[in-house]
């Protein structure tokens, strides 16, 4: 990419490079990687751009954020692998599933937002939050499987993470403290995310503009450390829950008052 088609892709897409530049913040700091409101920002502000090209480079932005996450989680030691390979263990080849399959885009957003409510709402409303000292919850090797294969072919087939879905049920079901929570959702919208760009990238149908993705991408990756950062120094664990609410309460809205009415 020459210097002159940078500066051009940056002038004529400034909003949308700043706005992708605040969910990544926003959204890493509670441990996302914020595929859901990549996909709301270019489906709201794109005219003519593939669906395809949407969900794909929603799934690269999410990699690029949830990355850094992952490192940074790893090295505080906050993965308790036994509790967290159970939730992947299906949910990978069936988001590689997901990603391959067709579906049309109105159906998909309308499916999304009335989703992302009612995670938001539920999360909201729960009357506790799992603390540091509070005991948690081993949930069963089945439904362990089970919750991550179904979120993980959900996840792929709409083109995102995951974590957006997983995490409310982690926090309902009191999984482990809102920390841990965190950072098995960037794990889990990681590998989901990986997995369910190699099914569309198999789909005949696969396109994407690799000169505005390219731009987005080292956006989302600063926007991201700096997220990640900000929410393990200022971030408490209900502070936590409530950021995770509000943030997909907004994009479940915007999606809704897009395709609704």
């Amino acid at each position: 990419m020459d210097f002159d088609l940078l500066i051009n892709i940056i002038i004529s897409n400034w909003h949308i490079i700043l706005l992708f530049f605040i969910v990544a913040v926003l959204y890493s700091s509670v441990g996302f990687g914020g595929g859901s409101s990549y996909l709301a920002i270019l489906a709201l502000t794109l005219t003519g751009i593939a669906y395809t090209q949407i969900r794909s480079t929603a799934l690269l932005c999410n990699i690029i954020v949830v990355s850094g996450n992952v490192l940074l989680f790893h090295k505080q030691k906050l993965y308790h692998w036994k509790k967290v390979i159970p939730l992947v263990l299906f949910s990978v080849p069936l988001a590689f599933l997901g990603g391959y399959l067709r579906i049309s885009q109105t159906f998909f957003f309308v499916l999304l937002g009335f989703t992302l409510l009612f995670a938001a709402i539920t999360m909201w409303v729960s009357k506790r939050i799992v603390s540091k000292n509070d005991a948690t919850k081993e949930l069963s090797l089945t439904k362990n499987v089970s919750y991550g294969g179904v979120i993980g072919f959900i996840s792929g087939m709409v083109g995102i993470g995951g974590g957006i879905f997983l995490a409310p049920l982690l926090h309902l079901t009191h999984w482990n403290v809102p920390k841990k929570i965190a950072a098995t959702a960037s794990f889990f919208i990681l590998v989901n995310s990986t997995s369910g760009l190699i099914g569309q990238y198999t789909n005949p149908d696969f396109v994407i503009d690799w000169n505005l993705t390219s731009v987005l991408l080292i956006v989302v990756f600063i926007g991201g450390q700096i997220g990640s950062r900000f929410s393990n120094r200022f971030f408490t664990p209900s502070q936590l829950k409530k950021a995770t609410a509000i943030l997909i309460a907004f994009v479940s809205i915007r999606i809704l008052i897009k395709y609704l009415f």
